[in-house]
């Protein structure tokens, strides 16, 4: 008796942390997206249209360059202190941008944002697997696929009507009642195992900054050339160069750091570092939907900006039913191949899309994403949860955060690229100086609509490449079984766990 009311008690404290790892969640994925409709808002009151886009781009540089940061302190100190700091800092930025006076000063605090955003990502991730063995992980995982990909698509509306009814500073202030509810919860409820005082190493502070450092100068080269500048300016150059110098600090920092902040072991072990290629081209493709398929919704098919955000969102449908079904899979035939049978379907759908008739009907690309979400799904989920089930739970924040990165990585170079890309082929059809920006707000001129066409058509070949990249790094680098770890782990709230299967 006294063991089943301490069992129903540890299993509500567990449903209070993953009902506070939701929220967090949800506040991670609404801030990538909430601002977009409410550029017009913020910029007839603050000014500074010239350099708007780095609200975004200040944000994603910042969780990016601090992912493998605190999953490596989430190793060394501990989940619970590294989540309740990034959500405090979340939080503070939130504050602080809306209470902005200018443009210069709400980008300076989206960056704050972002440095508690990172700690939110990888820190959810990690704990969705200390709370739930092998067996039952792809649950925890697939409630979290749904919140991000709910929130993602939501957030652009959500934010256009905060913005044109109660004012563009609440998009930032109601992140406060949220994250101080999940907050709570954390505190209140997420119990870590004790840490044995030879755990307790020391934090490599030179090298988290020299990673900062390193990766935002040269993330900063790719978002804004060929934007702000051209590639080969001097700027341009010159940005490249500090980067590259400062790369090469990284790696002497991190040779002599007894606890490196980016150890050899992430490429050393060869599933992490199959998953790490496979998760960055992941990235990389999916710029084409998230980014570019709305534009040809509304330019090429003449939809409403909300029926062009559903023909994207029927992806999140598909997805995270995907991913609670991949489990039933991988258990039969393994992680590397129900990854690999995901991403054949991704790659068959994304090729299927330049044959789309012209201008064709709105039911048929989102098909095309229904199935790629359910085609992703497959593939995201079993590589996160293969990759954790290998390493020691005293090492699944820093390979938490590895598979995290790189995926980041991926998505900030296929923006880049693809951009490059679509911006190429619509200047060989109307000239020099058109670009995808300056043509999309008036497809009714002539040779706009096929060129715009024409653009997606190849930025959808380009994320079918990657496509390929990702299955050929699968049957090739990855091993055929993953070599999960058999022996249980401790977990918070000290679940008793049974040893997880080899697969």
């Amino acid at each position: 008796m006294n063991s089943s009311v301490a069992e129903g008690a540890s299993d509500r404290r567990r449903g209070a942390v993953v009902a506070a790892l939701m929220l967090s969640m949800a506040l991670a994925a609404l801030d990538s997206t909430i601002v977009s409709t409410a550029v017009p808002q913020i910029v007839g009151d603050l000014g500074g249209f010239t350099v708007f886009s780095w609200l975004f781009s200040g944000y994603l540089l910042a969780v990016t360059v601090t992912l493998p940061v605190y999953g490596k302190l989430s190793d060394t100190l501990g989940r619970k202190p590294v989540l309740i700091a990034g959500s405090a800092l979340f939080l503070l930025g939130s504050v602080l941008c809306a209470s902005a006076w200018d443009m210069g000063s709400l980008i300076a605090f989206r960056v704050v944002q972002g440095l508690g955003g990172g700690a939110i990502q990888g820190t959810v991730q990690t704990l969705a697997a200390d709370l739930y063995p092998l067996e039952e992980r792809p649950k925890i995982q697939a409630k979290l696929s749904t919140v991000w990909a709910t929130s993602s698509v939501l957030g652009p509306a959500l934010g256009g009507v905060l913005a044109s009814t109660a004012g563009w500073r609440w998009i930032f202030l109601i992140n406060v009642p949220i994250g101080a509810v999940a907050l709570f919860f954390v505190v209140r409820h997420l119990h870590e195992p004790r840490r044995e005082r030879r755990e307790r190493a020391s934090v490599d502070w030179a090298g988290a900054l020299a990673v900062f450092a390193a990766g935002g100068v040269l993330l900063t080269w790719l978002v804004q050339g060929g934007v702000a500048w051209a590639w080969g300016s001097a700027p341009s150059l010159g940005l490249l160069a500090a980067g590259l110098a400062l790369v090469g600090a990284v790696f002497l920092i991190e040779r002599r750091a007894a606890e490196p902040i980016l150890p050899g072991w992430v490429w050393r072990r060869r599933t992490i570092a199959a998953v790490n290629l496979a998760l960055g081209s992941l990235g990389l493709l999916m710029v084409a939907p998230t980014t570019f398929l709305p534009t040809y919704a509304q330019s090429v098919l003449g939809l409403s900006p909300v029926a062009a955000g559903f023909v994207l969102s029927v992806m999140t449908l598909s997805w995270p039913v995907s991913a609670a079904f991949s489990q039933h899979v991988y258990r039969r035939i393994g992680f590397r191949n129900t990854a690999a049978l995901g991403i054949t379907g991704a790659l068959a759908v994304l090729l299927a899309f330049p044959f789309l008739p012209y201008p064709g009907s709105a039911w048929q690309p989102a098909l095309l994403s229904l199935l790629l979400g359910a085609a992703l799904g497959l593939f995201q989920l079993p590589l996160i949860v293969g990759v954790q089930s290998t390493v020691d739970w005293s090492e699944r924040g820093t390979a938490t955060a590895s598979v995290l990165f790189y995926r980041q990585i991926g998505q900030t170079v296929g923006a880049a690229l693809f951009g490059a890309v679509a911006n190429g082929v619509i200047a060989g059809r109307l000239g020099a100086h058109a670009d995808l920006d300056s043509v999309a707000g008036d497809p009714r001129a002539p040779g706009v609509r096929p060129a715009i066409d024409a653009a997606v058509d190849a930025v959808y070949l380009g994320a079918a490449a990657a496509a390929a990249v990702a299955l050929l790094v699968l049957l090739t680098l990855a091993p055929r079984r993953f070599p999960v770890l058999d022996r249980p782990a401790p977990v918070p709230n000290h679940q008793n766990r049974t040893p997880e299967p080899t697969d």
